[in-house]
């Protein structure tokens, strides 16, 4: 690694995404798990193994967003965003602060603009998409661990008038659902199984990511915290897990059954989403011809959400210009790929 690097990082509340930029590409991006829930020891570890990793940190530059000053380890947000800053600019030489509209910040400035730079990773990657698509118009769906950002953008803008998270929920535009950590019990009320409807326990038994290790769509790579249980990320595990959501154990069905049943549950949670991505679609009057640019571990869903004639792009492909094992992991941390690239633009 060299001088004049860029390394965008996104600190969220479950993981820490990295990329690092240099000679005007992508040469590397990772994720670490970091349940800052936990306190702020988890995130001077990812720090120490991202180091490990780059050995040349110290001589990039380094551009930072995040959403992890939502969890409940902070008194509130405030505290939230001044304390990850301080530990980052600890860490790493003069980290900048991305604050959406209001453009970047250093630590000691995020006391007073801790308002712009709380949970803006969204706004980032949705501005570095529409900036790489200046004569399109489209909607970002990046479906993560834990939520999914719908994000309209055309001609090079994002059109998105909402920038705090409430004003998102409200909008339709973030839907807290993900395809790792979402409890089943969030998906609906009520799952078939065998053909019969039954309500769900509401009980933290099984998560989303038991849903898609079952339907093989899951990248083990991408599954780094534990299961709901604490209990093996295997088949039988999964199993295991759905069982409980409708009072029964694994050996009360056969492994097809169960397979069944998991896919019921990724119906569920594909017919919410899409509903979400047809009401911000509307909103914004977005054509029947759009673009639909897929981003994060659950990018594998996005087919099945667009409507028929939108044409669907690979954020880590076709907007981070990276291919093979790389695009993957760059649509994984497309929040921390898009502030690299948004301050390379506007730094040089």
């Amino acid at each position: 690694m060299s001088e004049g690097a860029v390394v965008g990082w996104d600190i969220g509340g479950a993981h820490v995404k990295a990329a690092w930029w240099e000679r005007g590409s992508l040469r590397d991006a990772a994720q670490w798990p970091c349940p800052l829930w936990l306190g702020t020891a988890e995130l001077e570890r990812v720090f120490e193994s991202a180091h490990a990793r780059w050995p040349g940190l110290s001589n990039a530059a380094h551009a930072v967003t995040m959403t992890g000053e939502m969890v409940d380890h902070f008194e509130h947000r405030e505290d939230g965003v001044q304390r990850i800053a301080a530990l980052a600019a600890a860490q790493l030489p003069a980290p900048r602060f991305f604050a959406g509209d209001d453009g970047w910040c250093s630590a000691a400035d995020a006391a007073t603009r801790w308002g712009t730079i709380a949970s803006a990773n969204w706004l980032a990657t949705a501005r570095h998409v529409a900036l790489a698509l200046p004569d399109a118009e489209g909607l970002l769906v990046d479906i993560g661990s834990t939520t999914t950002d719908l994000i309209a953008f055309r001609h090079g803008r994002v059109l998105a008038a909402a920038r705090r998270d409430v004003d998102r929920l409200a909008s339709g535009e973030l839907v807290y659902q993900g395809v790792l950590r979402t409890p089943l019990c969030a998906l609906g009320p009520r799952i078939a199984w065998r053909g019969i409807a039954h309500n769900v326990m509401n009980e933290f038994f099984a998560t989303t990511a038991d849903v898609y290790r079952l339907s093989g769509e899951l990248d083990p790579e991408h599954d780094q915290h534990p299961a709901a249980d604490g209990g093996a990320k295997t088949v039988a595990g999964s199993q295991a897990r759905l069982a409980r959501m409708i009072g029964l154990d694994a050996r009360d069905g056969l492994a097809e059954e169960w397979t069944a049943f998991a896919r019921a549950w990724r119906q569920a949670q594909v017919a919410q989403l899409r509903g979400q991505l047809k009401r911000v679609a509307a909103a914004h009057g977005l054509g029947p011809a759009a673009i639909g640019v897929a981003a994060g571990c659950g990018a594998f869903l996005v087919p099945e959400l667009l409507p028929p004639r939108w044409r669907r792009l690979d954020h880590g492909r076709d907007i981070a210009g990276a291919s093979g094992e790389l695009a993957a992991w760059a649509a994984v941390a497309a929040p921390a790929v898009a502030v690299a690239a948004l301050y390379r633009r506007e730094h040089g």
